[in-house]
């Protein structure tokens, strides 16, 4: 008979892959959206149509569960801020302005950010092995950057957009280390808790959506626009949260946060995929060093 803690560890592992795939895949759609959609339009109809999906199946949830809402209270409003309402705005933000490999760049901060304020905020220091797997894993991510040469590290250039999304994974980060600290406030069915979120993002964003829309800004209605929302809505943001947060749930800042690495691997996976680019040397070798640090990272915690 299974260990259902080892299964509920497996589950959220794979959870958290699945939400790194959908991760990818909306890097790749605001890149490609970012001249076709403003960015607090597609943050704006993301999330309410991310709402509109959980409504019916959480509205019940939430009035039954409102009291325990009520005590989570602002810490409710500050996390749905940071992680529903100005991560989102602040990566399309940067999609405008900066390339897609400065935004993987700067993406892998995240976990050394997030390791850090896991000691800080939480008391939860990683083990020595899991900062040696986020040494490797980020080797791996440097040979994906760099194209398997060193010489492209010194050529690489930023610019102001790489500012936003920095701030955009320190937001995310305090998202994500919030969530695990006011855990004893937020124990709600999954659902519960992301329909909450969501509930509490999509008021905030509504405000610099109309300030949007009245400087002129407005996007074409397309079917590949409506696609793009639609991918963002239903995958990217309802799907990938509710394993994202399952994941903390189960395993853990300090673990859920390294998958992060594996972000860069699927999108070119996906790059190969959809828009035909082929996969490199430097692609396998790159992955493989990655999934290398994440397993000698996890280690302890599998069996």
């Amino acid at each position: 008979m299974s260990d259902p803690n080892s299964r509920a560890v497996t589950l959220a592992w794979l959870g958290l892959l699945v939400a790194s795939v959908f991760w990818a895949g909306n890097a790749l759609v605001a890149r490609a959206f970012h001249d076709a959609i403003p960015p607090f339009t597609l943050a704006f109809w993301r999330w309410s149509l991310a709402l509109a999906i959980l409504l019916p199946f959480v509205a019940r949830p939430m009035w039954e569960h409102r009291s325990a809402l009520c005590r989570a209270g602002w810490r409710l409003l500050v996390v749905a801020a940071l992680g529903i309402s100005t991560y989102s705005v602040l990566l399309y933000f940067a999609a405008r302005t900066t390339v897609a490999i400065n935004l993987t760049l700067l993406n892998t901060c995240l976990p050394l950010a997030t390791f850090i304020g896991a000691g800080v905020l939480l008391n939860e220091w990683p083990p020595r092995r899991a900062w040696l797997g986020m040494a490797v894993a980020t080797c791996g991510l440097l040979v994906l950057i760099a194209q398997g040469q060193l010489a492209q590290l010194a050529a690489l250039s930023f610019n102001p957009g790489d500012l936003i999304m920095l701030l955009a994974v320190v937001d995310w980060a305090l998202y994500t280390l919030l969530l695990r600290r006011w855990n004893n406030y937020f124990k709600l069915p999954p659902l519960v808790l992301l329909g909450a979120l969501v509930a509490c993002g999509v008021p905030m964003l509504l405000p610099f959506y109309l300030l949007e829309l009245a400087s002129g800004q407005r996007f074409e209605l397309s079917a590949e626009n409506f696609a793009a929302i639609g991918y963002t809505g239903l995958c990217a943001s309802l799907l990938a949260y509710l394993l994202w947060n399952q994941g903390i749930r189960v395993l853990g800042v300090a673990k859920a946060v390294l998958t992060n690495y594996l972000m860069p691997v699927f999108t070119a996976l996906l790059g190969y995929l959809l828009l035909g680019e082929g996969l490199q040397a430097y692609h396998w070798l790159g992955g493989a060093m990655i999934f290398a640090g994440l397993l000698l990272a996890t280690r302890p915690s599998l069996r």
